[in-house]
This record gives C-alpha cells, structure tokens and sequence, in this order.
C-alpha cells in the first residue's frame, strides 16, 4: 500500500513538474493570444501545497484515492446541481435506476444548502405512503445530522436491506415542529406508466418517471383503454414526476404528435447538439388532452409538456413545473466508475429555454385551491432554488416550420382529486365545443 501511495505522487509530481518545466514559454504565448484553454498551472501548484499539506499534517491519515476522489466530487459539485462524480457503486445503480427497480425509500431528492431536499415522492412507495411531500426538507437520518453530508452519502443511507426501517426527520414549511417520519425500506418496482377510465370515454394516464420503456407503456395504456371504448378525451398526469430518460419524454411526446420538432438541445460539443421530431401516428387520433403538471414536475417531463403546449395538441393545467432544463451526460471513468455531467440545455420546439423557469400552465390551479384540497401548505423547492443551478439561457427560436408539427369507484377518485377534476370538466367541455352536448 505504501509502495502504491508513493507512486501516485510520484506520479502526480513528475506530472506537475513536466507541466510546469515544458509549459512556461506556451502558457506565455497563449496568454497572448487570450487562449481559455491554457493549462492553469499556478492553480495546479496551489492544488499540490494543499493536497500535501492534508497528506502530512491532517489529523488522521487519509488515502490518496480518497482524497482524489473527494477532490473530483468537489470540483463536479461547484459547477451545478447536477453534475455528480460517481463511484462504481453508484454508478451501478444509477444504470439500475433507469430500468426500474432498486432498493430504497422511493424518493426523489437533491442537496440544498446542505441539507436534502424532497423534489418528489415516488407513487406507491414506502416514502409516499408515509406521506413525505414536495419541498420536505430532510434534517436527520436516523440519529445522524443531514448537515455535512454529501448528497451520495446521504441517498446511501436511505438506501438498505428490504424490511429494515429507518426514521427521518423533516421540517415542512407551516408545521412548526420537525417531524418525524418511520418509513420500512423495501425494493422499489416502479411502475412508469398507470391508467383508468375516470368515466366513460375519457381516460387517465399517470407517468411516474421516465424509464427505457415508458413510451411504449404508455401506447399499450392507450391500447387498453380503448378496448373498453372509444375515447373522447385523455388526461395525461405528470405531477410529481422528476423526469429520467430524455429519450422516453420523446417517445411519449411522439405518441400524441403527427409531426415536428419534438424537442432539441444545445450545448459547447458538438455531440451535445441534438434534435428529435415526431413520427406519424398520434395513437389518439387528435382527441382532446390535458396535462396535469405542478412544482414537481421536472426534467422530461416539461419536455414533453412543453412540446404539447407548443404544438397546441394539449392544454396544460396545473402549476408551474420545477425549471430543470437541462441535459446530463453520463461518461464513464477508467476505474469502473462514471462522472455525471451537464452538457446542454433543453429547448421547447419554438426555442424555449425552461432552465430554472419552468412551464407556465395554460389553465393555472390556484393555489389556494391546492392548499384547501390538499390542507396543507408549503412552498415546493424549484431548480431556480438549487444553488449554483444554470441560467435560463438567450432563447434560440427556430423556423416556423421547425415549429409545429370509469367506473363509479374510478369518478370517485378523481372528485377527490381538485386538479382531476378539472381536467376531467376541461375536457368534457371541449368536447361540448367541438360536437355538441349529445356527443358527451
């Protein structure tokens, strides 16, 4: 170990000393010539003195892979809330996460200052079943203070065998004193895609996240729904939902859309300039959709409520979603683990730029309604919360052909569902406007 410990700073110094020793005359040059790409060798040095000096004088030994990884982790932290080092562990189950199943509390969570924040409780998991809400600001995990933590440390800790159970402690915004939450650990299968007949001829159809397969769950929901009747009218729910697969919001955008831009990206490499466009087929032939968005709602799905909006193939109805508009690349590291970083903004197919603004619904909920149907009240986190989060970005407009392209148990449901509801009388009154009372 100490032979290994020796070479990697061997290694480091010699690597420092050819930098400094070869690149003197260059650095002078391209200081010139005003290059932004100049090795900043002086930074190099101080990030020496500092790494030797905690390798000598800390007050308990530290490996030098863990202080390398610790200085990755920082510098990755300090661009935006996004950008992530991933170890091998994490990384593996980043990749689990995408397909559906992983252990754990099912709660979709972000760091602020400090402390971890709930962007939004996954359905029918034990986190929601608790009842954890949006904007629940976690304080404790078990007996261990939030504060201090990285936010892997923290997402690690909930994490456990199935059936052990462990407490949080949260403060919400109204309820004066923290609270404090048991939640039973158990493996989290999460269904991206749910649907029901609120009545007849008008269906409902919830993503949770956006895995692999959620475009395709969502065309078989569809599928099953008309089988017990042709449908008048669709509303798509995507509350709560923290987003996921950038490639599954194009599938479900797709799946309503004839034509057009669905969605592109924008960013320094070229690799990060991406455009994706509707196919033919919209798999409910022009009828009427709501989409439910609120706070919650981050990520894919305001990319496919922006889409929907743009292309006026649905009313949004809701609140204003979280404001995350931006794209995570994933790229692997030599050492089997991955470094999660930001490499472009998202854009809505008229040039909208969502970062840290989010999308305005076209039929605003109000929010004293959501508090009295809900009876509670608190201030869900927003991206433009997070510190460090990206600006919105100079908008980048394209061409104008770039541009557009129940049972009784159930209707129960969604009277005690206020947003539902109106979504539910929203589309009924489309349909009186585009066919007349007898047609509903």
């Amino acid at each position: 170990m100490l032979r290994q410990r020796n070479f990697l700073v061997l290694i480091f110094g010699v690597l420092l000393g050819i930098l400094i020793s070869t690149g003197s005359s260059v650095l002078a040059e391209r200081e010139a010539s005003g290059d932004t790409n100049a090795i900043p060798f002086e930074g190099l040095k101080t990030f020496s003195e500092v790494y030797g000096r905690i390798r000598q004088d800390y007050v308990e030994p530290v490996t030098d892979q863990k202080l390398l990884e610790d200085a990755i982790r920082g510098m990755l932290a300090g661009l935006d809330p996004h950008s992530a080092y991933l170890d091998q562990e994490q990384y593996n189950e980043l990749k689990v996460g995408t397909t559906g199943q992983f252990g754990g509390l099912g709660i979709e969570v972000g760091m602020e200052n400090g402390f971890v924040k709930v962007i939004a409780p996954i359905d029918d998991t034990p986190a929601q079943k608790a009842g954890i809400k949006a904007g629940d600001l976690i304080i404790r995990l078990d007996d261990k203070p939030v504060k201090g933590m990285s936010l892997n440390d923290a997402v690690k800790m909930m994490r456990g065998e199935p059936g052990s159970e462990i407490v949080l402690t949260i403060v919400r915004e109204g309820v004066e004193q923290p609270l404090k939450v048991k939640i039973v650990r158990d493996v989290i299968k999460v269904k991206s895609v749910k649907s029901r007949l609120l009545e007849e001829g008008y269906g409902y159809v919830r993503i949770t996240s956006f895995q692999s397969k959620t475009g395709d769950n969502v065309i078989e929901a569809i599928s099953e729904l008309k089988k017990k009747g042709d449908l008048k009218g669709v509303v798509l729910d995507l509350r709560n939902n923290p987003g996921g697969v950038l490639n599954a919001a194009v599938a479900v955008s797709d799946a309503f859309l004839e034509s057009g831009l669905i969605v592109y990206t924008d960013g320094r490499v070229e690799d990060a300039k991406m455009r994706f466009s509707a196919t033919p087929n919209d798999v409910l032939n022009g009828a009427p959709i709501v989409v439910l968005i609120n706070s919650g709602s981050a990520s894919a799905s305001e990319i496919v409520a922006g889409a929907l909006q743009d292309h006026g193939r649905a009313i949004i109805m809701g609140e204003k979603t979280f404001g995350k508009g931006s794209v995570q690349t994933i790229l692997p590291t030599s050492n089997g683990g991955a470094v999660k970083l930001t490499t472009a903004r998202y854009y809505t197919p008229s040039g909208r730029s969502i970062q840290a603004e989010g999308i305005a619904p076209d039929v605003p909920i109000s929010k004293v309604k959501l508090e009295m149907a809900a009876q509670s009240e608190f201030s869900p986190i927003k991206e433009a919360d997070l510190v460090n989060h990206l600006e919105n970005g100079a908008e980048k407009p394209l061409k104008k052909d770039e541009t557009k392209a129940g049972d009784k148990s159930e209707e129960a449901l969604a009277l005690q569902d206020y947003p539902l509801n109106e979504a539910l009388n929203l589309l009924k009154g489309i349909n009186i406007m585009r066919y007349g009372h007898k047609k509903n």
